[in-house]
């Protein structure tokens, strides 16, 4: 509990959202924008408001800034307590100002742009910002912007509730999620979610500086941030938009957010709806996708499908017309096909069920997943195109599920087939590309990741599972998951088991023999002299000393250095040949195929990927050779 309070003070105390909230609230002085720098109009200033079509039942309620000037206030209405800033020259088509737009109980910044809007009610307007031809912007009683939602992650009637708050992190809400034993850890996340919704309380809408509202139809009890793009929006209601300057957020084209908190970097557009979620740090939502009650991830965009109910990771591709729904999938980097049917969760009885889908997780076209489902145990595997998957739990990493590719007597129809490690043994392309991909692709900043795949707590799960494999008490030609636990609702042959153990064991040693590399590296000096006792006067860390433990149990800690150095290259070679293969794969196919198939796409050789494979197996090579195990 105390990590999590520590955690809460560090948002609290850096959250630029809650302290414009409080400035708000405990407003110093006349005015929020200007404290006591405001004077009342004169007799002259309402002269020239007037003759420029200005109307308000009681000018003494308007207040100014010091170096006020009305000449750019046009054919505008004004009620209740407003306060006006100043609008310098410019050479804009539209220069700053307020013209034909209805402002009440508002203040509007220096060098604000207010221009044919409907109305202006309730709102703080900051300096440079912009709200053109948008019908509504209306704070109407108090709001806590979206804050405190209740989301029901992963079961729809209730059971992992998460409350939403502007600086929710993926950890945080798969923690809330996923314990639900931890009586103590929920109710002290409710108490502090509840604490930071009262801070972020306020009777009054913000409008940061720089934020531009264009051609929307209604905003309202919404906190608009710094430099937030919003140019016609369909709605925007109790929600937060966090933005900065260098991390735009956009809702554009139609876009429907209510009940939200949208992080920096965020975009909204084409007709996409947002509902009830909470979208972190430069994630997206376009082309009619659909997001209720639910939590996405850093760098994961969802289109044209629907989820719902959902804590989706990091990095996840649901770019087609799909349903996830009740889906626990915290450590996303996967990837959601067109016609995927993530969402059984109904039994007839009550939509109840829920689908752990696992890291890495490629859910084919088409595949019906029938909950409840637990994949997180097998992470970077694929359920292949068509697939319909029974309830399950597996658990073996890299595997395919696949239609089966023959029927056995006494075996249901319904299971499918599963190949443990195929995806390192055929698909190794995928695997490798993968880390590369998501270092690029990544663009948030507030969120740490691993963009190992082999690392640890992954090496744990091939492990466990190559240890399942070996331990099959009578060998048989087809197993099921009364015979080796973990499979699933899949038959498994007897020669796929003896590939998956001989795969998992490669990758085990090349994980354990590249830490044995790095271990050498940092301690071999400039002229490349290594002892063959060097390595065990590195210095202890939790990565060498498990890295250590694998090459103890895979017989690696006591062989000479230069054989463990070869048999590591030998190793990145092969890799690389795989890597190259699977690629190769798919151009004789497409040749067979297509007839021009050669003349669109580059043959595997020259694809950019399996050259840099290549090139990293080079590199390593020479690394190598300039060892000296002389010494």
């Amino acid at each position: 509990m105390k990590i999590l309070n520590k955690e809460f003070n560090r948002i609290i105390e850096a959250s630029r959202f809650l302290k414009n909230i409080k400035r708000v609230k405990e407003k110093k002085g006349k005015s929020v924008l200007f404290g006591n720098s405001v004077r009342s109009l004169t007799g002259k200033e309402i002269k020239i408001l007037e003759k420029n079509g200005n109307h308000c039942y009681d000018w003494s309620l308007i207040a100014v800034c010091e170096d006020f000037s009305p000449d750019r206030i046009i054919s505008s209405f004004f009620f209740g307590k407003c306060v006006i800033g100043n609008f310098d020259p410019s050479p804009a088509i539209i220069p700053p100002g307020i013209y034909s737009s209805t402002i009440v109980n508002s203040e509007i910044g220096n060098n604000a742009l207010i221009y044919n809007c409907g109305a202006v009610i309730n709102y703080i307007i900051e300096n440079n910002a912009i709200i053109r031809n948008t019908k509504s912007i209306i704070q109407s009683g108090t709001s806590t912007f979206g804050n405190g939602m209740e989301l029901a992650i992963g079961i729809e009637t209730g059971g992992r509730e998460v409350l939403s708050f502007a600086e929710l992190t993926i950890d945080t809400a798969a923690r809330i999620a996923t314990e639900r034993g931890n009586k103590e850890l929920i109710d002290a996340y409710n108490s502090l979610v509840n604490e930071y919704t009262s801070m972020a309380e306020a009777d009054m809408g913000i409008v940061k500086k720089g934020a531009q509202i264009l051609n929307a139809v209604k905003v309202a009890n919404s906190f608009i941030g710094e430099s937030v793009l919003i140019d016609g929006a369909l709605l925007i209601e109790n929600s937060t938009i966090l933005s900065s300057e260098d991390e735009k957020t956009e809702i554009k084209d139609g876009a429907y957010v209510k009940n939200s908190c949208i992080q920096w970097g965020c975009e909204v557009t084409s007709m996409a709806l947002v509902e009830n979620s909470v979208l972190t740090e430069h994630s997206y939502v376009e082309r009619h996708g659909k997001v209720t009650d639910s939590i996405i991830g850093p760098n994961t965009g969802i289109a044209e499908g629907e989820v719902t109910s959902s804590l989706v990771g990091p990095f996840v591709g649901f770019h087609h017309q799909s349903l996830l729904i009740a889906a626990l999938w915290p450590e996303g980097k996967g990837n959601v096909g067109y016609g995927a049917n993530v969402g059984s969760n109904h039994t007839s009885k009550a939509p109840d069920q829920e689908v752990f889908c696992g890291e890495g997780t490629f859910f084919g076209l088409g595949v019906n997943i029938k909950f409840p489902s637990d994949f997180s145990g097998a992470p970077y595997s694929i359920i292949a195109t068509g697939v319909s998957a029974l309830p399950q739990k597996v658990e073996f990493p890299f595997s395919l599920i696949n239609e089966p590719s023959m029927h056995f007597p006494g075996i249901s129809p319904a299971y499918n087939e599963i190949f443990p490690a195929w995806v390192l043994s055929d698909n190794i392309y995928t695997v490798r590309r993968n880390e590369g991909k998501y270092r690029k692709r990544n663009k948030a900043r507030r969120t740490q990741f691993i963009f190992d795949i082999f690392r640890p707590d992954i090496v744990e799960m091939m492990l466990k599972a190559r240890e399942i494999l070996s331990s099959v008490p009578k060998k048989k030609d087809i197993y099921l998951d009364r015979d080796i636990r973990g499979i699933g609702k899949n038959y498994l042959l007897e020669k796929n088991r003896t590939r998956a153990i001989e795969t998992y064991s490669f990758y085990i040693r090349y994980y354990a023999l590249k830490g044995l590399k790095r271990v050498l590296d940092n301690l071999s000096d400039v002229t490349k002299k290594i002892s063959e006792s060097s390595f065990r006067k590195a210095l202890s860390n939790p990565q060498w000393e498990y890295e250590k433990k694998i090459l103890k149990n895979e017989g690696l800690l006591d062989t000479k250095l230069k054989q463990n150095m070869e048999e590591l290259l030998s190793m990145e070679k092969k890799i690389a040949e795989d890597t190259e293969k699977s690629k190769t794969k798919d151009d004789k196919r497409g040749n067979r195929i297509i007839k021009d198939y050669s003349s669109a796409h580059k043959p595997a050789p020259e694809d950019s990927f399996v050259k840099q494979t290549w090139e990293e197996y080079k590199i390593l090579k020479e690394e190598i050779e300039n060892y000296d195990f002389s010494s």
